[in-house]
């Protein structure tokens, strides 16, 4: 047996530090991600700690969506609206407008923090599954130490001022790529540009949706605005283009423009400064190598997950991608086995490494057939 190396591609193309970009975003902190590589490709203080103010309500949701996967909620189920809940329905907030009293479904509630940035449908919401905000609270904090957002913690629902209520850009994205990969049907309500209350004891009312980039042409399809007075204005952005996503969060802008415009120039930079290339899908047959004395003489081999990377346009450098084993393999094979390598690799520099497992079982030949191909291989050479 000996080492077998397949190249399979070079010309695919190196990845690259990114996050050390050539613009400058006016905020305070901000990160911008290709959602499917996972690769950064700009940040500014990512590990500063905010207010996140209405960003906190993502985590609201998210809460809400786990609870209706996992059956224990649906989005049919009502919830009595309190006093402490229709107290934020309240000039001076982002509101709902519920009345103390109400039976509002979940499915408006969501809706209601969703698109109008409702805080009395927060505290209703988290009353409704909770028993209280307080306790809601700590399902919140328990779920970010869950994804891994080590500087956050949730102190409320609605992200009204609270000291305790902190968290950073980076943590924020974290949570929402949490909530568009674990989520993605009811990701799809981000993007509504406005909901309509019927509400009880007046006319309807129909709000629209504060996101600012839901109204450019740039494909924009969430996710969250924020304002509070010590941390100015904040925005978690999301778009879509051609297969790919991107995902931004900032915060600090100085005014309600900036914030729109300082938000789409990030998420621009993605778009036009990178690609996104698909070296390997999961689950899919990625290549065959060589078996030895099995009843079959190939077998595919594929990687558990997508592998993606990022390519600075016009990047002339070129990324070797090869397939490395000790063969042929020899039989028997078990599904699922590791049995080879994916390297990437560029300027004989390792810059990528993934195991390669069989899709099929590969059971071996009889005595008969082993001792034929061993002896073919002692005169031929032929495995």
């Amino acid at each position: 047996m000996f080492k077998k190396i397949l190249v399979i591609n070079s010309f695919f193309y190196i990845f690259m530090n990114f996050a050390i970009a050539n613009i400058e975003i006016k905020a305070r902190t901000a990160i911008l991600q290709d959602f499917l590589s996972g690769e950064i490709l700009y940040e500014k203080e990512p590990d500063r700690s905010i207010y996140p103010a209405s960003m906190t309500k993502i985590m609201t949701t998210i809460i809400a969506f786990d609870l209706i996967k996992s059956g224990d909620l649906n989005l049919d189920e009502k919830f009595i609206i309190s006093e402490n809940a229709w107290r934020l329905s309240q000039a001076g907030y982002s509101s709902m407008f519920i009345m103390v009293g109400d039976e509002v479904s979940v499915e408006n509630l969501l809706k209601g923090i969703i698109v109008a940035s409702g805080n009395d449908a927060c505290v209703a919401l988290a009353e409704g599954i909770a028993g209280t905000e307080e306790e809601f609270a700590i399902l919140m904090t328990a779920k970010a130490q869950e994804l891994g957002m080590e500087n956050t913690n949730f102190a409320n629902s609605s992200g009204l001022n609270d000291p305790d209520n902190y968290s950073t850009v980076k943590d924020i994205l974290m949570m929402s790529n949490y909530l568009i990969k674990e989520h993605p049907d009811f990701y799809e309500w981000f993007k509504e540009k406005e909901f309509t209350w019927d509400r009880t004891g007046g006319d309807p009312i129909t709000q629209g949706n504060r996101n600012p980039l839901l109204y450019k042409n740039l494909g924009a399809d969430g996710i969250k605005t924020g304002y509070l007075a010590v941390e100015k204005y904040s925005l978690a952005s999301s778009l879509i283009r051609k297969g790919r996503r991107l995902v931004a969060v900032a915060s600090g802008f100085e005014t309600k423009n900036s914030r729109s415009r300082q938000s789409s120039k990030l998420l621009t930079y993605g778009l036009t400064n990178f690609d996104l290339v698909e070296i390997a899908k999961s689950n899919e047959t990625f290549t065959n190598v060589d078996v030895w004395l099995g009843k079959k003489n190939m077998v595919e081999v594929y990687s558990k997950n997508d592998i993606y990377k990022i390519i600075k346009k016009g990047q002339k450098k070129k990324l070797k991608i090869k397939v490395l084993y000790n063969g042929p393999i020899e039989a028997p094979i078990k599904k699922d086995q590791i049995i080879a390598k994916l390297n990437i690799s560029y300027d004989q520099k390792l810059v990528g490494e993934y195991d390669l497992l069989a899709k099929n079982e590969v059971k071996k030949v009889n005595i008969f057939s082993r001792l034929l191909k061993s002896l073919n291989y002692l005169i031929w050479g032929d495995v």
